[in-house]
């Protein structure tokens, strides 16, 4: 079985008499333990995706399943439990908590969830160490980089050992060499660790993780196996 699948993904905005389309049936299965990039423009729909499929905004019709689960017939708070049980996030914006530093920041989903707080500790500081940052864990966002700031949101969007890891644009804010490390990263974490992930990108100039994707004008396709980021037209 499929650790996800999306059947018919339609989303829609405006009212009756205006709406606008953004996805146009988007289909796709994703395995456990696979990776994958999707490529396109912006303003083509990718966050809107992930959006959907992290379980953040449901779609106008179609189906989510994670593992099995029809996500949107899941009430709230079983939804929310999915969300931070299944789900990683990493997203374009670091979104880390100024007031916390580093390994508390990586902590956060650990306690929300109400996980043992010496086991989730230790589990952190693992995470900083893997993702380069254990003599950063007691520093504030404001004292860290743009690079060291993405490096520990990857750090907390792995502390609850998701099955999925969502990556939206996560290099959208880094220089051209902080983009590299960052896929770099992404590419060892998942394969080292194991979980699956979808890594959403408009920059071409990127490696592909896994199989690639495009998404252009509402629908989402497989590229040829001749194609590559740079020769993909988006």
């Amino acid at each position: 079985m499929s650790l996800l699948v999306c059947s018919d993904i339609v989303k829609e905005f405006g009212n009756a008499e205006n709406r606008v389309a953004v996805l146009k049936g988007v289909s796709f299965s994703l395995e456990k333990g696979e990776a994958a990039t999707i490529l396109g423009s912006s303003g083509a729909g990718k966050s809107t995706l992930l959006n959907i499929i992290g379980a953040l905004d449901p779609p106008s019709s179609g189906k989510v399943l994670l593992d099995g689960e029809d996500v949107y017939a899941l009430n709230d708070k079983k939804i929310s439990h999915l969300r931070n049980r299944k789900l990683g996030f990493v997203f374009q914006l670091y979104h880390l908590m100024a007031e916390l530093t580093a390994i508390e920041n990586v902590l956060l989903p650990a306690r929300i969830a109400g996980h043992d707080d010496a086991k989730a500790r230790a589990r952190a500081r693992e995470l900083l160490a893997a993702v380069g940052l254990s003599d950063r864990e007691k520093h504030f966002p404001a004292q860290l980089s743009g690079g060291e700031q993405q490096r520990a949101a990857i750090a907390r969007s792995l502390i609850n050992e998701p099955e999925l890891l969502l990556a939206d644009e996560p290099t959208g804010n880094l220089d051209r060499k902080n983009s590299e490390m960052i896929t770099e990263l992404l590419v060892k974490l998942q394969k080292d660790m194991g979980f699956a992930m979808l890594f959403v990108t408009h920059n071409r100039e990127l490696s592909s993780i896994g199989r690639t994707m495009v998404l252009r004008d509402g629908t989402l396709s497989e590229a040829d196996e001749k194609e590559n980021m740079t020769t993909l037209k988006i």
